[in-house]
């Protein structure tokens, strides 16, 4: 049994080479071997430093893949890359951060031998910080909403799955890619366990609030249910302005005297237009990611596969 282990790399050149040996002798020391790294280089913005340290990573190690993308795709569809890149029967998703930590690897293993086909470990306590946390808080309450996650599932970038899951899982081409959804998709054989998270070594994380507005957008492509909320805000509003016509006419039969008023009418003008505008703008989303989707608009782009034996 050949054990991938993929690690999407950003601005990671101080970092990767101890998270890749740590993973090495953790995996020698579990005995899950033979085993393969494929690092996604997501088109890291430090001069090259980032492709240079994961080069020479792969000219020590034959068992190291590197992935270069051309251009910054995000996490998940870096992962992607990964995953279509992969050889192994059993899939490890790590960060190059060393918070998801080599040595936590054995409590997902444990779990996984138990028949799963995915396992997550999740933090108790985590390290990020106070606008990543609430990010990450949002995510999961859309993916929870939209997807229907289970209430006692928890989730994060550090997982294992089977191979059958990244068989189904990498048929998904639209550039729009939530990894959880498409996962939610596949299986609901999955657990999840606490591991430790750990401080980040080098730098700050490179979660920006574009970057999480796009993760929790990403997630509507996954679920009809903003189209079902429109609908039902469709019937209720309707509903209330026939209520609102109706009590109009009768309070003015019964009390002619009363002024309808100007200033009402323009506020319910704008209100209703502005739902209107709202719920237009989520089906214009709908319509643009399918034009994307039929436009073929890649996930990610790569630029070159570096391995010790060849460099194409």
């Amino acid at each position: 049994m050949l054990y991938s282990i993929i690690i999407p790399c950003y601005n990671s050149s101080k970092t990767i080479r101890k998270v890749v040996e740590l993973t090495m002798q953790e995996m020698e020391n579990q005995k899950r071997t033979p085993y393969e790294f494929v690092l996604v280089d997501d088109f890291s913005p430090d001069g090259g430093d980032t492709v240079r340290a994961l080069e020479a990573l792969a000219d020590d190690y034959s068992c190291v893949k590197i992935v270069e993308l051309a251009k910054n795709s995000g996490q998940h569809n870096a992962v992607m890359a990964g995953l279509n890149y992969a050889d192994g029967d059993t899939l490890i998703a790590m960060d190059d951060d060393m918070q998801t930590h080599p040595s936590q690897l054995p409590v997902l293993f444990e779990e996984f031998d138990k028949g799963y086909d995915i396992v997550y470990g999740y933090y108790p306590q985590k390290k990020h910080s106070l606008f990543r946390n609430f990010g990450s808080y949002i995510n999961y309450l859309s993916v929870r909403i939209l997807i229907g996650k289970p209430k006692d599932m928890k989730t994060s970038s550090f997982w294992i799955i089977r191979r059958f899951i990244r068989d189904y899982v990498i048929q998904y081409k639209i550039q729009y890619t939530h990894l959880q959804g498409l996962f939610l998709r596949t299986t609901r054989n999955i657990s999840s366990v606490p591991v430790k998270h750990f401080e980040r070594e080098v730098g700050t994380s490179n979660y920006t609030f574009k970057k999480l507005v796009g993760l929790w957008s990403n997630i509507m492509g996954y679920s009809i249910v903003p189209l079902r909320l429109a609908t039902y805000c469709g019937y209720t509003f309707s509903l209330l302005g026939i209520l609102g016509a109706v009590f109009t006419v009768v309070r003015k039969l019964l009390v002619p005297s009363m002024a309808i008023g100007w200033p009402s009418m323009m506020a319910a003008i704008c209100f209703f237009s502005g739902v209107n505008l709202l719920f237009l703008g989520l089906i214009g989303e709908y319509l643009g990611r399918m034009f994307l989707g039929m436009s073929r608009y890649p996930q990610f782009v790569v630029r070159k596969i570096y391995t010790q034996k060849e460099d194409s």
